[in-house]
């Protein structure tokens, strides 16, 4: 079995991502040449580890070290947020599709993995004693969410981040 992704299947995982992203109020990056490399990477990396982690990384091949990056990754969210894309720039914002702010290299916030096997050894390392993000409430249909803003938009009723508040 070749671990090359057919161009059936790449096409297949991109229309599905772009579906579900515009549906959830985010973007795939419009650059499609670009955006299914990415996604074949995405694929190559599912055949060989058993789960989408990201291309841009370097996975463990254990999920559970590398569950924050398996794609869509944690820190998606806030790199959309500060830099208008995600780290591999499969994701990007509002700005960036409609060219108002072009895409540009990201710092990764991943800790290195002695930092992340030091925070897995730790128990209780995982449970907050206090909540690490404000969470934000959609007014038009009541959606929660905990970072550190809102979304662009609401991914239940697509209100604009205007509609949120500020919740806790």
């Amino acid at each position: 079995m070749s671990s090359q992704p057919t161009p059936e299947q790449v096409t297949a995982l991109y229309e599905k991502l772009k579906r579900e992203a515009e549906a959830g109020g985010y973007h795939l990056n419009p650059d499609v040449a670009f955006t299914r490399q990415l996604i074949e990477g995405l694929l190559v990396n599912e055949a060989r580890y058993g789960y989408p982690s990201c291309p841009c990384r370097i996975a463990s091949g254990v999920k559970e070290e590398d569950l924050d990056i398996i794609c869509p990754c944690d820190y998606r969210d806030p790199d959309l947020d500060e830099y208008g894309a995600c780290y591999c720039a499969l994701y990007v914002s509002q700005a960036v599709l409609k060219g108002e702010q072009p895409v540009r290299s990201i710092p990764e916030r991943r800790p290195p993995p002695e930092e992340r096997k030091k925070r897995q050894a730790q128990p209780g390392a995982g449970i907050p004693s206090a909540l690490p993000y404000p969470v934000w409430r959609c007014k038009v249909c009541g959606y929660l969410c905990a970072r550190d803003g809102p979304p662009e938009v609401c991914p239940i009723c697509k209100a604009k981040k205007d509609r949120f508040e500020r919740f806790l």
